[in-house]
């Protein structure tokens, strides 16, 4: 029986992950901890107020609850929008702050979620990635960088602290009800954006699939790195294909020329380094996950498109 704490627990991964932990027979108690007020909690669910970049703070919730496993969510999920340094606070002090509590504190077994950004967004990439393949990130580009910083940072834990089991999920473009974010916006305009020579393929992953990842991991045996999302991929012109739109096809020095003023002139939080994020999208191998991890998507790339298009309109 598990007593599992769930950082980021209001967020939108966050309540989803907590409502299927709580529904699950084999788990004792749940708690949600974010710095976010906590939306209506399934029955048993303990709320606490916490921010990850406050060790002592993180420290404290763990103890107190008696938690033998930590689901660590809480990350910046749309970059660009705070400086560096404190998505750094964040995303990877925050991380750290969590390993040692669970240290400390004795946990058997921790949850990341992680990003396929750890990878990079490289032209060498291999066509699709495996949790073998190399965490290069992008240093030019904050989200990339932090997330191989914490993958590195998790690889030292593994090594000095073996008692504590990790499970490292590497996700794809997360979909679902209500999402509207930075990529999503992408497909809003009239003409979707294409860099010019280039598929730009995405992987999606419906919410419910992460969840059940997520649960996944952290009810049962395996442990390692895991890459989340459904089978196959959706190139950008098969997204305004979709949509009935055509595509703008921009060379990449033009584009990032464009953005390196626009960002200059407080026109975007977005610069240069985003034209490596849309040419070189990394595809990602699902094979460990059904096969180690034990837990087969329920959508593929394009299911998980066509149902985040129906529950939005």
């Amino acid at each position: 029986m598990r007593r599992i704490l769930v950082t980021g627990g209001s967020g939108f991964l966050g309540s989803h992950a907590v409502a299927a932990l709580a529904a699950r027979d084999d788990v004792a108690a749940v708690v949600s901890a974010d710095l976010r007020p906590a939306p209506a909690l399934p029955d048993g669910v303990t709320a606490v107020t916490l921010d990850v970049t406050d060790a002592a703070a993180v420290h404290a919730a763990v103890t107190a609850h008696r938690v033998d496993t930590v689901v660590h969510l809480a990350a910046i999920v749309n970059p660009g929008t705070l400086d560096a340094a404190t998505e750094r606070r964040v995303d990877v002090d925050g991380t750290r702050n969590v390993l040692d509590a669970c240290v400390a504190a004795g946990v058997r077994r921790v949850v990341v979620s992680s990003s396929g950004a750890a990878y990079g967004y490289h032209a060498d990439n291999p066509v699709p990635l495996r949790e073998t393949d190399a965490l290069r990130g992008n240093d030019e580009f904050t989200y990339s960088r932090h997330k191989r910083l914490v993958e590195e940072m998790l690889a030292t834990y593994r090594a000095e602290h073996p008692d504590l089991g990790q499970v490292i999920l590497r996700i794809g473009t997360i979909l679902g009800p209500g999402v509207a974010n930075q990529i999503t916006a992408l497909w809003d305009a009239p003409r979707l954006l294409r860099v010019r020579g280039s598929d730009s393929p995405f992987v999606f992953a419906w919410v419910g699939d992460v969840t059940g990842a997520i649960v996944a991991g952290a009810t049962g045996t395996a442990t390692g790195a895991f890459n989340v999302c459904g089978d196959g991929a959706m190139t950008v012109g098969d997204i305004a294909d979709r949509l009935g739109r055509r595509t703008v096809d921009v060379p990449a020095g033009l584009l990032a020329a464009v953005l390196r003023v626009a960002r200059a002139l407080h026109l975007t939080v977005h610069g240069p380094e985003r034209v490596g994020f849309l040419r070189y999208r990394p595809v990602l191998d699902n094979t460990r996950l059904r096969e180690v991890l034990g837990y087969v998507p329920r959508r593929t790339s394009r299911e998980a498109f066509e149902e985040w298009l129906r529950v939005r309109t």
